[in-house]
Formats: structure tokens, sequence, C-alpha cells
């Protein structure tokens, strides 16, 4: 109906007070039915799976001894102490977080500051030890393993959704970055954990790479399932060549072979995979991160980083500093720096750095079918 004065009607004080009330009552609620998700202002959300080498601090929370939770680790962290990072600074999701211009790494998802907003930067749910099967480091009891930490993003999913509702909790997650690395301890702390060990008994290598690729295939196609429609997927380092395994069985400072068998097997079957499954879904949902060369280079030739050794860790003991744990009485180098390993098995910040830098711009000798840079460019304008 048209509002003309004869059809105007004086309002007392009394009324008006009413509609003014009535008016922001409007607004106010309608704020918040229409909470303000817009994600065009906000950096992607990023969400990380797997072991140790991109743990930021689950184990913390957990009864295990898979931890980094004592000095020396975190020497060279912002705050000069241990967070559960293994590492003696950044790790590889804390440097993909600082490229994609995320305000903070995301949270271990067992961290009880992970709550409000901040669930919106993404989570964590890797933890150190796991593989990509259930067996895989049982020696160290309580860890997330791989179905533990899907299921922790399920449950994530839901806890957003009282946040942002339903809606925008599916664009976030359809549009967030997702890292996932494991697959190195299926070999390391299983197959060769001990002589004879049951899964060597039960699969010759070649069987025991495609059982592993069939069981890892499934957990991705569960990631899709929950929403992932970008993931980073890690290949293995060169297994043979960490300080540890020159320590154990390495001959003469020379990469363990066995090891490095495996790496080999397992990391182009690892990439078959990944393009099968991209064509399967008709996109490329899945990148495949060939760690293992970028391990190589800096392996092969340290000097040419800028690395004294990439034989010998900085923190440890033993032959290579490659026996035991890296604790406050561990032999410490100097100058992190100058080594490509921090510990018996972990690259140091700097090996991070490199990484980190083919995953955002490196051909497709590293990045396939395309680098991180390349993810961004694309996605900004969708």
């Amino acid at each position: 109906m048209a509002i003309t004065l004869s059809n105007f009607v004086p309002l007392t004080s009394k009324t008006l007070i009413l509609v003014m009330v009535l008016v922001v009552g409007v607004i106010v609620n309608g704020s918040e039915a229409r909470p303000n998700n817009n994600n065009n202002n906000r950096p992607k959300a990023f969400f990380v799976f797997g072991d140790s080498l991109v743990d930021s601090g689950n184990n913390n929370y957990l009864a295990t001894t898979a931890r980094a939770d004592a000095p020396p680790y975190g020497i060279d962290y912002p705050t000069r102490r241990p967070t559960g990072r293994f590492s003696n600074g950044y790790n590889i999701p804390d440097l993909i977080s600082q490229r994609i211009g995320s305000p903070e790494s995301p949270l271990p998802y067992l961290s009880p500051e992970l709550n409000g907003q901040r669930l919106l930067v993404g989570a964590n749910f890797a933890s150190a030890g796991i593989g990509i099967l259930n067996d895989t480091g049982i020696q160290f009891v309580n860890i997330i393993r791989m179905y533990q930490q899907l299921e922790y993003f399920r449950e994530y999913q839901r806890r957003v959704s009282g946040v942002i509702g339903a809606t925008g909790t599916k664009a976030l997650v359809n549009q967030a970055l997702v890292l996932i690395t494991v697959g190195g301890n299926d070999f390391v702390n299983n197959y060769y954990l001990v002589p004879y060990s049951a899964r060597s008994r039960q699969y010759p290598l070649p069987q025991y790479v495609k059982y592993l690729i069939s069981e890892y295939q499934k957990l991705l196609q569960r990631l899709y399932d929950l929403g992932a429609r970008r993931v980073l997927v890690t290949g293995t380092g060169p297994l043979g060549c960490v300080p540890s395994e020159l320590a154990q069985r390495g001959r003469n400072g020379q990469c363990a072979t066995d090891l490095q068998r495996a790496a080999s097997l397992f990391n182009p079957q690892l990439e078959s995979m990944l393009q099968q499954l991209n064509r399967k879904l008709g996109r490329d949902v899945f990148i495949a991160v060939n760690t293992a060369q970028m391990h190589n280079n800096f392996v092969s030739n340290p000097a040419q980083f800028g690395f004294v050794t990439s034989k010998v860790a900085c923190c440890g003991q033993g032959p290579y500093n490659g026996i035991g744990l890296c604790t406050p009485l561990s032999n410490l180098c100097p100058n992190r720096n100058l080594y490509a390993f921090w510990d018996a098995f972990h690259p140091s910040e700097k090996a991070n750095r490199l990484i980190v830098e083919e995953i955002v711009s490196g051909s497709t000798t590293y990045m396939k079918p395309m680098n991180l840079s390349t993810i961004l460019a694309l996605d900004a304008t969708t």
C-alpha cells in the first residue's frame, strides 16, 4: 500500500519508541541469521594431515613417546621454546601458511585454543609416528591414526557449522588448501622396523608398496568425500639417506639401499595413483609433490644450498648424530642453517624452506600438475 497523507497516522512518542525497538530488533536478528560468510577477504583455510614431518603439536596432548616438547626442539622458533614441531624452528605447514597469507599457522586440532574465529584459519590433524596403515607406529601407542584424523576433520566441520553455518562451512572447506604427508613411517616404523617384521613376512616389498598405494587411495577418496578440493600430496623423501638410517643401515656413509628401493617404488606409484584419481574425478584435486627430488637435491649436493653436511644431524648422538632422540643431553650444532637435517629423521628449518620454495614455484619436475602459485592464481579467479 502506498503511503499518502490521507492514510498517515501521527505517531505518539510511546508508539515511536516501540517502532524503533522493533526496527533495531529486526536489524540485529537479521545480522545474526545471516552471518558475514564472505570469504573474499579471508585467506584460504588450511588443513594438514599426516605424520611428524607436519605435526605441529597434537602429540603434546597425548600419552605417547612420539613427542617433540622438550629442548632443544624449537630453539629457532620465534618463542625459542619447543612447540611439538619436530624441527629447530618452523615446519612445512608454518611456511606454507605464510605463503598463502594466513594470519597464523593452523593450530593442532587437540589444542584448547582452537575455537571461535580461529577455527576459520583451519586445523592441523597430523600426529607423529602414524602411517597409512593402522598398525604402523604401534610402538608409540597413543597417536592419531589416519582414520581418526579424518574423523576429526568431520568433527571439525560440525564445530565450524556452529560458527558460520553449514553453507559457509562447505564453502570454507571446498575452497581450502590441504596438505597430507604420510607413508614414510610405513617403511621405517613398520616394514623395516625389525628384521622379519610381520609385514615383511606377509608381503615382498613390491606387493607391500602396492598394498600401501591401494590403502592410501581409500584415504584420499575419503578426504575428497569430506569436501577437500585442493590437496597437496607429498611423496616420501630419500628414506635411506636420513642420519638414522645412515647410522643403522648404511655402509661407509652410503644411503641404506633397502629403504632407498622402497622409496623408489612408492613415489612413482603414488604419482600415478593421484593422476588416476584426478581423471576419475574430472578435476585436478590431488597435486603430486615430489619431495624425494626436493630432498635429493641437497642430499646429493649440500654445498650448493649452503649446507656443510646432509649426513650428520644437527641434534643427536652416535654415528651421524643418528642414534636415539634429540634431547637436552644430545650433541647440538651451533648453526642450524648449515645442516640439512635437524635430528635423526627430520629436515632443518632451512631445508624445509627449500622444500616449500619448490612447492610454491617449482616446475613440473617437482609439482604435478601445477605448483602452489598456480593453484592460488586459478582459485583467485573462481
